[in-house]
């Protein structure tokens, strides 16, 4: 009797169905949509990713066993940026599937990574997307909405949110392409932290700008001495250095959000309550 040549454990081993383009895409834009919306306090991010893996992770688990056990080890506490995520995403359902295909990959591998990348691509995204890339598409319009132009308020929203969607999509569809290796190699490699390191520069570059064309700050302050000579304050600072006075607020703001944390009340109505003041006193 002649063996099988493909051997016993390929007719009983059974293959899990391919995902197609269209199931990453659904599972993409259900976490694009509440990545930064749907936070649990004690997990944070976990719950929509949870739920966007739901669409691959059925049709990779049919028997409802599997599947509660996938859907449990998604569960787990996660946090990056939104944008970048979508990397993630596509590493975890590549892994998913092999999974399912008889890779030696366990459920502690999936949460590693899954734990192992967040924090690095969250200083990624952050550099990116909050600090580089979004003052400049808003800094773009900003002249248009001084004209009084509607375009000034409507145009960043609508072009913010292309980049960011083309930007989320190939990065999950990359991400499940390439699988985990890719990633993490990408990673250690030098060329991310210069990455981060020029968009971090360039975001300052942004604030710079921001915080000198539309913080206005000046004193009326005069002193007057012996035979009629007077000083004007305010000139005597821009001969220092031009802007001083905006600088100073922009810092002092900075240095307390350092010390205190993002308390945008707090700062607002202090701010308030300063400008007040020192305009009843004559100081600003």
């Amino acid at each position: 009797m002649t063996p099988n040549p493909a051997g016993p454990e390929s007719a009983t081993t059974p293959k899990a169905p391919l995902l197609t383009q269209s199931d990453i895409t659904r599972s993409w834009l259900i976490y694009y949509l509440g990545a930064e919306l749907s936070n649990s306090y004690e997990r944070l991010q976990s719950l929509i990713f949870c739920a966007s893996m739901i669409p691959v992770l059925k049709k990779l688990y049919p028997i409802k066993q599997d599947l509660a056990e996938a859907l449990k080890r998604h569960l787990v506490f996660f946090n990056t940026e939104g944008i970048m995520g979508g990397v993630i995403q596509g590493v975890a359902i590549a892994m998913e599937e092999e999974k399912t295909r008889g890779e030696p990959i366990t459920e502690s591998s999936i949460i590693g990574i899954k734990t192992g990348l967040m924090g690095a691509l969250a200083g990624v995204g952050d550099s990116l997307i909050w600090a580089a890339l979004m003052p400049l598409v808003i800094a773009l319009f900003i002249p248009a909405a001084a004209r009084g132009s509607a375009l000034g308020g409507i145009a960043p929203l609508v072009v913010y949110t292309g980049i960011t969607v083309a930007i989320s999509y190939v990065l999950c569809h990359k991400g499940y392409t390439l699988g985990k290796e890719s990633i993490v190699n990408l990673l250690q490699g030098g060329k991310i932290k210069e990455l981060i390191y020029g968009a971090n520069v360039l975001g300052l570059i942004m604030m710079g700008g921001l915080a000198a064309s539309y913080v206005k700050l000046s004193t009326p302050l005069k002193f007057s001495f012996l035979k009629g000579s007077e000083v004007v304050v305010q000139q005597v600072l821009d001969s220092i250095v031009p802007g001083l006075l905006p600088l100073v607020a922009v810092f002092s703001i900075y240095i307390f959000m350092v010390k205190k944390g993002p308390r945008y009340t707090q700062i607002l109505l202090s701010v308030v309550a300063i400008s007040v003041i020192c305009s009843i006193t004559g100081i600003l």
